[in-house]
């Protein structure tokens, strides 16, 4: 604002660089740039490091040296977020309104509910952004569509609501053009990029639990005449590491790669497809062993596990609402039960047959 005064931080934050004074009190003033600490915090979060943490407080932050008159962009506290806002801002002076919907971004905590009017009419009143400018414009992100009610907003705190690009990325040209977005900045779309940076996190969660089930097999791999064979688990090892090994894979990685081209609009039956075609690789690779059960056991626990792990991907894309979301969690769950069941007992068939 004209006549304020830029002090140094006293944030202990890296991207923090100094506050402005302003009437509603001192503002934390960002680098549009991130440091080399912003991206390793961004690589570790990718592979699933402190997802859960890595947020910042909610509040008004600013870009460059803002006045009255500039933008008001609205985002979450999901630092990766943040950080993916205040990139595009590189030479241009904004403030951001950092909402808090505890550390979940703006698509996901939108449909939870955090991103919403409520929290956006609090926040407004709780940084004094009426007395910081004057324009009374707020800007929100597309996504976040589902949690704002824009109408309420205006009749809470004042302020009109206007839907920006789905893409930070865009948001320069946005700026240009008087806040007006073509029919491209509004498209939503879930490309091949996108759909692998998702693939280290995705990863990472059902890795854990591919490791205690392919162990489990390797233990239960003993069971059979005489009771209990150390040699006829080490025989059998194998197979069940492959199952384990072609569930993650064919899940977290071959379906969100071939996702526009697989059937069925339910990731958890294009996972299924992907973990079918893992199976049958499987009994080529073993075939010659003459375990029938035991390739059985893998082939649907390959094609249930590659299932369960798409399926996750329903809450990092774009293509699925919470009620689909929801919705296919109903459906699909207790087949999946029912097939890891029946996985077990073929496993555990094997080691007599």
């Amino acid at each position: 604002m004209p006549g304020s005064k830029v002090t140094r931080p006293s944030l202990d934050q890296p991207f923090v660089t100094g506050s402005i004074d302003t009437i509603a009190g001192p503002v934390p003033v960002v680098l549009a740039e991130l440091t080399w600490r912003d991206r390793r915090g961004g690589y570790k979060v990718r592979w699933g490091i402190g997802r859960y943490t890595y947020t910042i407080d909610p509040g008004l932050y600013a870009v460059g040296t803002p006045t009255d008159l500039s933008p008001v962009l609205v985002t979450a506290n999901y630092k990766l977020t943040f950080d993916a806002l205040r990139r595009t801002l590189t030479g241009r002076d904004a403030w951001i309104l950092v909402l808090d919907t505890r550390g979940i971004n703006v698509w996901c905590a939108a449909g939870k509910g955090t991103f919403g009017t409520a929290e956006l009419v609090s926040r407004v009143k709780s940084s004094g952004l009426a007395q910081v400018v004057s324009h009374g414009v707020l800007v929100l992100p597309q996504l976040g569509a589902t949690g704002v009610a824009a109408h309420e907003v205006r009749r809470g705190c004042g302020f009109r609501v206007v839907w920006g690009p789905v893409r930070a990325t865009d948001l320069p040209a946005f700026l240009d053009a008087g806040l007006r977005a073509t029919p491209e900045m509004r498209a939503v779309t879930f490309p091949l990029r996108e759909r692998l940076v998702l693939v280290p996190v995705e990863a990472v969660s059902v890795l854990k639990l591919a490791t205690a089930i392919a162990a489990g097999a390797v233990v239960a791999g003993g069971i059979g005449p005489g009771w209990y064979s150390i040699a006829r688990a080490l025989e059998r090892a194998p197979i069940g590491i492959a199952a384990a090994v072609a569930a993650v894979l064919a899940g977290t990685v071959l379906t969100p790669a071939l996702l526009p081209w697989l059937p069925c609009r339910m990731f958890a039956v294009k996972g299924a497809v992907v973990g079918l075609a893992g199976a049958l690789l499987i009994d080529l690779a073993f075939w010659s062993a003459g375990a029938s059960f035991s390739l059985a056991a893998a082939g649907v626990l390959a094609v249930v596990g590659s299932s369960f792990a798409a399926m996750n991907y329903t809450g990092t894309s774009t293509f699925t609402s919470l009620h689909g979301v929801e919705k296919e969690m109903r459906l699909v769950l207790p087949w999946q039960a029912l097939g890891a069941v029946l996985a077990v007992g073929l496993w555990i068939a094997g080691g007599w047959l």
